[in-house]
């Protein structure tokens, strides 16, 4: 239990300290200016810190409720946190670098970071997997609510994990047959898409925790929990459409 405490405070600060780097190059770019879009520019190591710090924080917080052994939920997070540190660090290097971090196989390096940061993003899919797999499994612990909340964020970055690896698989191609430059550009139908199912396994959690902390009645709460995720879910369906046009 006491291991399992230290690896929760562990990851949580590893996930503040991913945040706050995304921060401090807001400021950044806030300073030195420059595009904000673009393969190049300080837009990456601020949204990629945010995104992964939170997305720690919830993970960590989340997975609490998963009825899964100690031990291993443990491990697993250990391996998810040093994860994120890979890819934010790695894309964090190329910005300052004033290189592209992703599709970028113009020298050794830039091939080596492009494939480790490819690499640790499969690692992300299989770990987040394990736990989404684990949330159906086992019905969720917690407050009224929480267990439709959670499978239902897990369920939800499924679909940021699968925008995800169509946004490397797209890359990857367009980079082998000599496209580096609409490489860059492809992905960006699919982003909107990516972010917003990406932290529902944040939002939805949290909501549900919020409404245990109310007078309401357990009906009401389900109620609310149940046509939020219904509106979170439309909401992921609006974005699949818009990069299905777009593409």
């Amino acid at each position: 239990m006491k291991i399992q405490r230290a690896v929760d405070r562990l990851c949580h600060a590893t996930g503040l300290f991913l945040v706050l780097s995304g921060l401090l190059h807001l400021v950044v770019f806030a300073v030195d200016g420059g595009p904000w879009d673009g393969p190049v520019s300080w837009r990456k190591p601020v949204t990629f810190g945010l995104s992964f710090g939170l997305t720690l924080i919830a993970i960590t917080w989340v997975t609490s409720y998963l009825r899964v052994d100690a031990r291993l939920r443990s491990a697993l997070l250990l391996v998810f946190a040093v994860d994120c540190l890979v890819e934010v660090g790695g894309i964090t290097l190329q910005a300052w670098r004033r290189v592209p971090s992703h599709l970028n196989v113009q020298t050794p390096f830039d091939t080596a970071v492009s494939m480790t940061l490819a690499v640790g993003g499969g690692v992300l899919v299989a770990l987040l997997t394990v736990f989404a797999v684990a949330s159906f499994r086992r019905r969720p612990a917690g407050p009224v609510g929480m267990a439709l909340a959670v499978r239902s964020g897990f369920a939800l970055l499924m679909v940021a994990l699968v925008s995800g690896a169509v946004m490397i698989a797209r890359g990857v191609v367009l980079t082998r047959t000599g496209h580096q430059e609409a490489a860059y550009h492809s992905t960006a139908p699919l982003k909107p898409l990516h972010g917003v199912s990406l932290h529902a396994v944040l939002v939805l959690p949290l909501l549900a925790r919020l409404l245990s902390r109310t007078p309401w009645s357990v009906r009401t709460r389900r109620r609310i929990v149940a046509a939020a995720t219904g509106c979170y879910a439309a909401a992921v369906a609006a974005a699949g459409v818009w990069a299905a046009l777009t593409c």
